[in-house]
């Protein structure tokens, strides 16, 4: 049933509020962003057609608020309502309080968030479809369990959160001394971030390559993948940068994960934009299903610029109740894109947040550039909420071609009143281990850092 969406209630924030804005405005909706009391002033404010202030500074007042978004959606008159990445994106709550109200949620049904967010639950989907998993264990309940399973299994082991996601919640147990705090770390940091303390173990894939499939499903039974992203250059599983397509992802390789995706995707009845994620252990070969994020990615662009599709625009005629504009045979993946996040953070400071006010603002431009930003000369970045105040991504014919671009643009991207990470990424794009395609998950703590910086900052 096809449900016509003529204004999207805008619940998010910073550059994905950007993005959203300017999808609808190329379909012709009106949009309507809530803000903070911190972003009245922010672009996102700007470019929408009305901007409602949906709470106090702190995300827990604000943009956390689902009930507060949902009746800010309904009182201006809001078809739908896009959640963006993060904060309640991928809540199945707030996709059921939505869908309760009558307001149609820009993304997948409670039902298949809870099937996918739950990592436990998704691990036990994709062994009942034959997709290799991790090795590992189902919930453990104490530092015991954790010294119990490396007597049995042997360390490092992974220890991580159920719920979790970003990089919180997840641990890397070395030893036994190391289980206890690294269990009470991990779940008291999963119980702040998710409100769900549960953990479990995988084993910990030393030499490791971060691949996720992207998947776009439609009401209909239409599901198909647009090709793989590589974002193995990540810090303390923060990912830095990504690219697509993958320098050590095969024909073979892209379509086992492919299948993979669309299975699952299907198996829990998806629908709109996901990311099916993969570790591809460089020493034994194998690829392992990591889990599914059910929302749409910071680094789609890159997947975007390979492909020509807009990925938030068709998220959004899906969610109106449209067929997929495309079948799987029209994908093509063309020349390569690499996207950098761009932090106001100090990188040699242990990446150290840096808000304060943008006084220049001069983004690159040209053929095969590309920049998602919220920020503009006088911007005040607020030390609220997440520290990227843009995504660079480049296109390029082929991989090399895309590192050179991405070089030039970096150095000619001018951001004055606070450090950002733009130095940073400069190091990585001329560093041999990543033009030639050898870095691993663990590259950037393990050795660029150490070459870049004194080691007691990069600790």
């Amino acid at each position: 049933m096809t449900r016509p969406i003529k204004r999207v209630f805008v619940a998010n924030r910073g550059e994905i509020a950007v993005r959203v804005i300017y999808a609808c405005r190329a379909l012709g909706i009106e949009t309507v962003i809530g803000v903070s009391e911190a972003d009245r002033d922010s672009l996102g404010a700007r470019l929408a057609d009305r901007a409602v202030c949906i709470g106090p500074a702190p995300a827990a007042q604000s943009y956390l608020r689902m009930d507060t978004a949902v009746a800010a959606a309904i009182g201006t008159g809001c078809q739908a309502l896009h959640p963006g990445y993060g904060f309640l994106a991928e809540c199945a709550a707030f996709s059921r309080l939505c869908a309760e109200h009558g307001v149609i949620f820009v993304g997948p049904s409670g039902d298949a968030i809870d099937a996918m967010g739950d990592k436990l639950r998704a691990r036990k989907i994709a062994d009942s479809l034959g997709i290799p998993t991790v090795p590992g264990t189902d919930r453990v309940a104490s530092a015991d369990d954790l010294v119990a399973f490396g007597r049995r299994a042997g360390y490092p082991f992974l220890l991580k959160a159920s719920a979790g996601g970003g990089g919180r919640g997840m641990r890397i147990v070395r030893t036994q001394e190391e289980a206890p705090s690294a269990f009470e770390s991990a779940s008291a940091e999963a119980r702040a971030a998710f409100g769900d303390p549960t953990m479990y173990i995988e084993r910990y894939v030393e030499r490791a390559r971060h691949i996720e499939i992207q998947v776009i499903a439609d009401a209909h039974g239409g599901v198909v993948h647009l090709g793989e992203r590589d974002c193995s250059t990540q810090r303390r599983h923060q990912k830095l940068i990504e690219e697509a397509p993958s320098p050590v992802v095969d024909e073979s390789l892209r379509n086992r994960m492919a299948q993979a995706a669309i299975q699952l995707a299907t198996q829990v009845g998806y629908t709109s934009a996901g990311t099916v994620e993969f570790i591809l252990d460089l020493d034994s070969h194998a690829c392992y299903f990591l889990e599914m994020n059910t929302r749409i990615q910071v680094e789609h662009p890159v997947t975007e610029s390979i492909t020509g599709v807009d990925l938030v625009a068709e998220q959004i005629r899906v969610a109106g109740g449209a067929p997929l504009s495309f079948v799987q045979q029209d994908v093509r993946l063309n020349g390569h894109a690499i996207e950098c996040r761009i932090n106001a953070e100090a990188a040699e400071r242990n990446f150290q947040p840096s808000p304060g006010r943008i006084d220049t603002w001069q983004p690159p431009a040209g053929a095969g550039i590309r920049v998602d930003t919220h920020c503009y000369p006088g911007y005040l970045v607020p030390p609220f909420y997440d520290s990227m105040i843009g995504k660079l991504i480049v296109h390029g014919r082929d991989r090399a071609d895309a590192v050179g671009r991405m070089t030039k643009a970096l150095a000619s991207f001018r951001i004055e009143g606070m450090p950002t990470t733009i130095p940073f990424h400069q190091a990585v794009l001329s560093h041999p281990d990543f033009v030639q395609g050898r870095i691993t998950t663990r590259w950037v703590e393990e050795k660029l850092m150490s070459e870049l910086y004194q080691p007691e900052a990069a600790a």
